[in-house]
């Protein structure tokens, strides 16, 4: 026989009812319903309750139905045994359905809110998918409970929700077995051993262990990630299905909570949350890696700090020891010509040996040779150049060898240690005139250029970290060498301005030019020195059509004094601050033919009466001549003799593209460095006791070493 669901209303039994339902006593028939006599024809069948009161009685008297445990609670529709009740005509459909009170619900209003639907008793084998089947719709139940509680007879009361909920449900029997007490018992059975498998326990309700994430802990039921049973959850963090917090919520309104920490919730609290899966990732030991990694890359940091320091220092203290040992070897000199005069003065002919000896020495140590030739611009255009000595490095300025990529000037590193050029370190826009360094050995280079600025280089990181703009193009500068903190600027209308590192906005003061607005072609400046032929330090400016040498009275105050130059053809000066002599080349002329540099000793004339001020001046010592031609603006140089005997003086010859070295003392010429192209500029410098003499030109860097 097929399953058939019957909306069949059926009395609710008390709860000391046997579990197997087991039929009343004929006796107790007058308080029996009706059986409900069903054809087992199809899945949908009409049947007519208008049968003649004789074989109602009949078959009321020869079966009675059993009665269900208390346990579930069915409705019933009342017959009271009358005859003359009118015919019903019901639609038998398959299962049977059977209501429960919900978990989740308000109190029951007398008929349960969910829907259990189990298999008609006629059903010889089972599926064992099709046990049980759960209905939700709270709609639909009450639509079924309004349509029987006109008929109904008064039920009784709903079991408890913590008791069994297992039952066995035997549908009415055919009309055919109606007769015989046999057949119906035979069918009871049959129902019963049918129906044994729809039980519900507490422990389906309750959520199994590997599934406890995945189900809500309402309903117990798997949660979907689409529906009206999605995955949401409240503000406190907890998951439930969508449809049961919300019936939740609404059934315990207004004071609702949640149903797992009993937090303050409401309906606005919920949330939709787009997770078919939740699980929590076990990152503990991820993140201990993390700081591990942490602490490692902080110590490796702090290691290369001091790495660095420590590099710093070095080369620091190999600086030091360079010049220690120069002054070691200086008074050894010292020594070995005091105890040769001393032993000269006992014995004379001893003395002509020493003196011819000393001689010999002399020569050989007053001679540079050659050491090696770099280049420095394939193109050509260097113009100045300078010595680091805290880098042990040659900065000559040249374009820029990428003018596409890096368009302007700046100075390429020569190392002196391995004689080769290193790296470009681009500065300014337009062509560099000046560069310069102070005495505080920190590698901040002062250039000035054509671009209207000059600029604070520093040579450790490669990049500018000061930029003063002079309005004008600048031509020459150099550093205050008693206060490091002043820097000065030669411009083209022959003005001097005074900057300070201190101030990055502008220039404090502008020394204007006494006579012509030539452009200041060179700048040095003279330290203050215990002299008593010149104690005064200022700064020595020379243009085409003179020079003035403005002494720094104060730190805010300068006093100008012409020197007595010529007023035409001065391209060049340059101050050798020990001896305090300066030299200052003159351009071939009308009245000389030939380029002149002329060494001349400053002198400070003292103060004759009160109302007269001290003034500086210059007198001529030695002429030097040279080539009969000079049209570039180059840079000479005048320092102490390697050996320590005298002056040297160095200037390029642009007649037969050499460097000419004379004797201070003597006047004479000691030697001529040839070169390919006219020498621009002249640099001498020391390297750990070694003495060398680097001449550049547009395109070649050349070097000499003292031997």
């Amino acid at each position: 026989m097929e399953a058939m669901e019957v909306d069949s209303p059926v009395e609710l039994q008390g709860i000391g009812q046997p579990e197997g339902g087991v039929a009343a006593p004929a006796g107790d028939a007058e308080n029996a319903n009706a059986a409900l006599v069903m054809s087992d024809s199809g899945s949908s069948t009409e049947v007519d309750d208008d049968d003649d009161d004789g074989s109602a009685e009949g078959q009321a008297a020869a079966y009675t139905p059993p009665r269900l445990p208390a346990t579930w609670a069915f409705s019933q529709r009342a017959v009271g045994g009358a005859t003359s009740t009118p015919p019903i005509r019901r639609r038998v459909r398959q299962g049977l359905r059977v209501h429960y009170p919900s978990q989740t619900a308000a109190p029951s209003r007398g008929f349960p809110d969910f829907l259990l639907r189990a298999p008609a008793a006629s059903t010889a084998e089972p599926e064992s998918g099709s046990a049980t089947e759960i209905s939700e719709s709270e709609d639909e139940a009450e639509g079924e409970e309004e349509s029987t509680a006109a008929a109904a007879e008064p039920i009784d009361p709903v079991p408890p929700a913590g008791s069994d909920l297992s039952v066995t449900v035997q549908p009415a029997q055919p009309q055919e077995a109606a007769t015989t007490n046999s057949s119906g018992t035979a069918e009871a059975e049959r129902a019963e051993a049918q129906v044994q498998g729809v039980q519900v326990s507490s422990a389906v309700l309750s959520p199994s262990d590997e599934n406890e994430g995945d189900t809500c802990t309402i309903c117990f039921e798997a949660w979907t990630t689409a529906g009206e049973h999605r995955l949401a959850a409240l503000r406190c963090g907890h998951l439930f299905g969508y449809t049961c917090i919300q019936r939740w919520l609404k059934a315990q309104s207004p004071s609702a909570k949640c149903p797992q920490c009993n937090k303050k919730a409401k309906r606005s609290d919920i949330v939709l949350l787009y997770a078919p899966k939740l699980r929590a990732l076990d990152n503990t030991e991820q993140e201990s890696l993390k700081k591990s990694l942490e602490q490692e890359q902080s110590l490796r940091r702090k290691a290369e700090l001091e790495s660095a320091q420590y590099k710093i220092k070095l080369q620091v203290v190999t600086n030091k020891y360079g010049q220690a040992q120069q002054e070691l070897q200086e008074l050894r000199a010292l020594i070995t010509e005091t105890s040769r005069n001393l032993f000269s003065s006992t014995s004379s002919s001893s003395s002509h040996v020493l003196s011819l000896s000393q001689r010999a020495d002399g020569s050989r140590s007053a001679q540079y040779s050659f050491s090696k030739a770099v280049l420095v611009s394939q193109a050509g255009g260097c113009r100045v150049l300078s010595y680091c000595e805290p880098l042990s490095c040659l900065l000559a300025s040249q374009p820029s060898p990428h003018t596409t990529l890096v368009p302007g000037c700046g100075v390429k590193k020569v190392s002196v240690v391995n004689m080769r050029a290193s790296q470009y370190v681009p500065i300014h826009s337009k062509q560099i005139r000046g560069l310069s360094f102070n005495r505080q050995n920190d590698s901040l280079l002062l250039s000035a250029a054509l671009d209207n600025t000059i600029k604070l280089t520093s040579l450790l990181t490669n990049t500018v970290v000061q930029t003063y703009n002079a309005g004008k193009p600048v031509w020459s500068c150099c550093w205050c060498l008693d206060n490091s903190n002043y820097i000065y600027a030669g411009l083209s209308n022959g003005s001097v301005l005074i900057y300070d590192t201190r101030d990055t906005s502008t220039h404090v003061q502008e020394l204007v030019p006494l006579r012509s607005r030539c452009p200041v072609a060179s700048l040095c400046y003279v330290p203050r020195a215990a002299s008593s032929s010149f104690p005064c330090g200022g700064l020595l400016a020379g243009s085409l059509e003179g020079g003035c040498f403005w002494e720094q009275v104060n730190e805010a105050t300068y006093r100008p004094h012409v020197l007595p130059l010529e007023t035409s053809g001065c391209t060049d000066i340059q101050v050798e601050t020990e001896s305090r002599h300066c030299l200052v080349t003159y351009r071939p002329g009308r009245s000389n033919p030939s380029l002149r540099c002329v060494l001349m000793a400053l002198t400070r004339t003292p103060q004759q009466e009160s109302s007269e001020l001290p003034s500086c001046s210059c007198e001529p010592v030695q002429t030097f001549n040279a080539g009969s031609s000079c049209k570039l603006l180059t840079k000479n140089a005048v320092f102490r003799s390697p050996d320590g005997g005298g002056t040297l003086v160095c200037a390029g010859d642009e007649a037969s593209n050499s460097t000419m070295v004379w004797d201070a003392s003597s006047g004479g010429l000691r030697q001529k460095l040839p070169a390919d192209l006219p020498v621009l500029d002249i640099s001498p410098f020391s390297v750990n006791g070694e003495h060398f003499l680097a001449s550049l030109t547009e395109k070649m860097l050349k070097l000499y070493k003292w031997e």
